[in-house]
């Protein structure tokens, strides 16, 4: 790990966790990931991104590198979750004299984080620190992807600090795209993180994007990943960004009905529910999905793009089955607010797997249609013209 020159007045002195599997509990990280930190020299020094806690000893040593931590005027927080923030203790330390600058609402969260006393100041939108010779400008950017977040643009190097925008969990002692040897692993992951991390935001990216915009930038430094270049991946990322950022909307409603089925009774009701949405929308896209035949990452898309959708479950010891709930772990819960959503499910003893999933479907902020649909062992000819009959519900409650 060594510090790395960007430009006359921009250097690297992040670090590199090329082991890393799993990120946020949640995400794969086959390529590692970084933790980038930057330094800006005018006649004042200032330091971007406060890097992993993990790594303090690397981190210190690649700053120091570059200038003594102790002349250091400004850390600057574009964002303070802890892969951002963790190190900022010590930096505290290290830099007696810096000023902690980031959004007001960044601030409040490090009281949190750091936990000790530290110098600070709020930054607004607009705002322009000049650093003697270099200057530095914050655009807010709030959801992108904390309430946080924020850009930080140097015109003078034509460099753009973009926080987690543009990022990508792939990690390499190559700092600059250019340099890559694996491009289509750090594609593979730069589509993984804007999925895992991005996904839920498209109006915000878009909104961000916007804001940008008016900087000429040819450089971008984000928070995990290489630097980008106006000669290697940055056409390429900011091309996917508008791509992938734009609202889509179905040609026909989609309504996939997902189940998991013991003995095939729940199955009989997707079947029914399914018909019965095809009663009132005859060419909706409704499909079954037996959860356990089908792959995970597949219906999670689906049901993130649908437009509503059923869910039904057995009762195993008094609840759903583990595979549903796999399913509603994956559901973007910002953007699927007030989508309709039926829960069924046959039980034998006493049926706990409806009503414990409503309400998480409802602790979600989808809209339950009705009161869900519990079914005693083997559905009758009238529970299965009830689950048409809901069926047609569902598809009447989409707006």
């Amino acid at each position: 790990m060594a510090a790395n020159k960007i430009t006359d007045k921009v250097y690297s002195v992040g670090v590199q966790n090329p082991d890393l599997r799993v990120f946020d509990i949640v995400m794969a990280t086959r390529y590692g990931t970084s933790y980038n930190s930057y330094i800006v020299k005018g006649e004042e020094i200032a330091l971007i991104e406060a890097s992993h806690a993990d790594f303090g000893g690397f981190y210190e040593a690649n700053i120091r590198e570059v200038t003594d931590p102790a002349k250091i005027k400004y850390i600057i927080l574009n964002h303070t979750e802890p892969d951002h923030s963790g190190a900022l203790a010590d930096l505290i330390r290290l830099c007696p004299d810096a000023t902690v600058l980031a959004t007001a609402v960044a601030l409040n969260y490090l009281k949190n984080i750091v936990n000790a006393p530290f110098k600070s100041r709020p930054v607004k939108d607009g705002e322009v620190l000049d650093l003697g010779g270099v200057t530095l400008n914050f655009t807010v950017s709030p959801l992108l992807h904390w309430p946080d977040s924020m850009f930080t643009y140097c015109p003078e190097e034509k460099v753009l600090f973009s926080c987690d925008v543009f990022g990508s969990h792939y990690s390499s002692e190559k700092v600059l795209d250019k340099d890559v040897e694996n491009v289509e692993g750090y594609r593979e992951a730069f589509k993984g993180y804007y999925d895992a991390i991005f996904g839920p935001f498209k109006p915000f990216v878009v909104a961000g994007m916007a804001k940008i915009a008016k900087y000429p930038f040819e450089i971008v430094c984000p928070s995990h990943g290489p630097v980008l270049t106006k000669d290697g991946q940055l056409p390429y990322v900011l091309e996917k960004y508008r791509e992938w950022s734009k609202t889509v909307k179905n040609a026909v409603k989609k309504i996939p009905v997902f189940y998991c089925s013991a003995y095939g009774c729940t199955a009989k009701l997707a079947e029914a529910i399914a018909e019965g949405v095809n009663e009132v929308i005859p060419d909706a896209d409704c499909k079954t999905y037996n959860i356990i035949e089908n792959d995970m990452a597949a219906m999670r898309a689906e049901i993130n793009a649908c437009d509503a959708c059923a869910i039904g479950s057995p009762t195993l010891n008094s609840d759903a089955v583990p595979p549903v709930w796999d399913l509603l772990a994956g559901v973007d819960a910002i953007n699927s607010r007030k989508k309709p959503v039926a829960v069924f499910g046959s039980y034998g003893w006493s049926g706990e797997a409806v009503p414990n999933l409503i309400a998480r479907v409802s602790g979600l902020k989808m809209a339950v249609v009705g009161e869900g649909l519990k079914v005693c062992f083997v559905p009758t000819a009238d529970d299965l013209n009830a689950a048409k009959e809901y069926g047609r519900q569902l598809a009447s409650a989409i707006k």
